[in-house]
């Protein structure tokens, strides 16, 4: 089965292990995740299935929506609760309006540092591999987007904390977000809880949890979870292919462009049957606006 799958992972297990699930449900090996959640996290974890493996990063790319918890006054080894701590601060003095300042400083594009925890790759291994054999290595910053932070909840006291619903580009840590607001109000921070709310057009009121897929494998109705391909990317613009421009594309040959469209923009090449038949990339040459397949998918 080809598609896609919005599953709404829970806390203690990883991303591998929903993937695992999700295989033995569907009887297929060739599954994949779209973006790490760690075990703490919960919320929408985008799973792809067979052809739809290969267009995980059109869908991990998308802009994110999380739920996220705030403490301030400690600091760990892993930035969030489940690691040592490492510092502790009185951070009674932290009112609502400072919180509000120190987060807004961080809206816009910024820079992060990866944390040693994450999934980013040090010379063809996981930093969070390193991590648990005791290793840190240097990482560069990476510029992320942050387009809005809003703090509710706000509880005062000597450990502080709050929650922030935070919309980001794809690539942001919100364990280093919440450390480094913390660092700004000179108390240091953690994340001590996190949900992913949504993945780009994924929902998490649209989610499905591993039960409820295993109850719909007993009554013979998988297939009504699986998202399309098409409609899994229906953000972005489609070209619509005649026989003749599918069969080109289909030979990895481009097709004329049948709308005006902005060179260097991705698009979706589409079937007369309305299935994604490729990726492709808007390009001029000679005057002329084509359509250059850049990943295959037939259909």
């Amino acid at each position: 089965m080809d598609g896609l799958l919005n599953i709404h992972k829970t806390a203690g297990v990883t991303s591998h292990d929903v993937v695992d699930e999700v295989r033995r449900v569907f009887a297929q090996k060739r599954v994949g995740h779209a973006g790490t959640l760690d075990p703490m996290a919960t919320g929408v974890l985008i799973v792809c299935l067979g052809r739809a493996t290969r267009i995980v990063e059109y869908v991990s790319n998308a802009e994110k929506e999380y739920r996220g918890v705030l403490a301030l006054g400690v600091t760990t080894d892993t930035l969030d609760s489940t690691g040592a701590i490492v510092g502790e601060s009185d951070a009674s003095g932290v009112t609502l309006e400072a919180l509000k300042r120190a987060a807004g400083t961080f809206v816009g594009e910024i820079e992060q540092v990866p944390p040693m925890v994450s999934a980013v790759k040090y010379q063809g291994e996981r930093l969070y591999k390193l991590a648990r054999e005791g290793r840190t290595v240097d990482r560069a910053a990476r510029k992320v987007n942050v387009y809005s932070i809003d703090v509710g909840g706000f509880r005062p006291g000597a450990r502080a904390g709050a929650d922030m619903a935070v919309s980001c580009s794809s690539g942001t840590y919100i364990r280093t977000l919440c450390a480094d607001i913390g660092q700004a109000l000179g108390c240091g921070g953690m994340m001590s809880g996190l949900e992913r709310t949504r993945v780009g057009r994924f929902a998490l009121d649209q989610a499905v949890t591993i039960d409820e897929l295993r109850q719909a494998r007993g009554e013979g109705c998988l297939a009504g979870f699986v998202i399309s391909m098409a409609d899994a990317l229906a953000d972005m613009p489609a070209v619509a292919l005649d026989a003749d421009a599918r069969d080109r594309v289909l030979h990895g040959l481009s097709v004329a462009a049948s709308e005006r469209l902005e060179p260097g923009s991705t698009v979706r090449m589409m079937s007369a049957e309305g299935e994604l038949t490729a990726i492709g990339v808007v390009v001029e040459e000679d005057g002329s606006v084509i359509v250059k397949p850049r990943k295959v998918l037939g259909g």
